[in-house]
């Protein structure tokens, strides 16, 4: 196995999960005629914007699983059991960004029927059109604001940590920003703060900075040499032969 390129796809591919991520729920919001704070299904949704941000969002998926699937050859060699759990929370997250994409997609679908509507039959759709958006909502909740804690955040970054494939301080981030993630998902459950809020958001800082730095550190340098080197099984001695003896 080539390590060195390993790394440097695996980095690649966590960058574009935030390039491919904040492209997407931008475009759904402006698309949606939304806010970070407020989506709303205003019934003049811009189709092209949602198809677009539909795009991206599939681009996520694929580069979500992909992450994991790149990196499992390596980190089992460290624990079998992590990262087979590592590639489950990814395929999790995933799953929950399918539910809200397809939400999304239903609602530009509604959007396509309130014009020859009737007042009656367009409210009706309107209060669908909210609930799909909603569905999305709890989507991104569960989905990119609970599964990543644990997915990315501790099991991932406790492998890192256990194997020292990156910096160990690197890797703490992971195991202090996990936590944190889900502290945040628990505060917007139970409304302490909102969705979107400082404090959401200022929880959020140390698993953003674990997942960027990761991408980049594996981009630019690859694992760490020394622990890369341990953990590949060493090479059978040749048994003597009959002529040898």
């Amino acid at each position: 196995m080539d390590l060195r390129r390993t790394a440097r796809i695996t980095g690649i591919l966590f960058i574009l999960t935030f390039v491919t991520s904040i492209a997407a729920r931008l475009m759904f919001i402006d698309g949606l005629g939304g806010s970070w704070e407020d989506l709303h299904f205003t019934g003049t949704t811009s189709e092209t914007t949602m198809y677009l941000a539909a795009v991206f969002e599939f681009a996520l998926i694929v580069t979500n699983i992909g992450t994991a699937v790149v990196l499992y050859p390596v980190v089992k060699r460290h624990s079998e059991g992590l990262a087979l759990g590592y590639v489950t929370a990814r395929i999790m997250e995933s799953a929950f960004i399918m539910v809200g994409l397809l939400s999304l997609l239903a609602a530009v679908t509604l959007t396509q029927d309130l014009a020859g509507a009737g007042a009656a039959e367009a409210a009706s759709m309107m209060t669908t059109g909210e609930t799909l958006v909603s569905t999305y909502e709890w989507s991104f909740l569960f989905g990119p604001g609970l599964v990543v804690g644990f997915g990315n955040g501790l099991i991932l970054g406790y492998l890192m940590y256990r194997s020292e494939l990156v910096p160990r301080r690197m890797a703490m981030l992971g195991l202090v920003g996990g936590p944190l993630l889900i502290v945040a998902f628990l505060g917007v459950l139970f409304d302490v703060f909102e969705m979107g809020s400082a404090a959401q958001a200022l929880l959020m800082v140390p698993e953003i900075i674990w997942e960027a730095s990761f991408g980049i550190y594996l981009t630019v340098k690859g694992f760490k040499s020394t622990r890369t080197v341990a953990a590949e099984p060493a090479p059978a001695s040749p048994e003597p032969s009959m002529a040898t003896a």
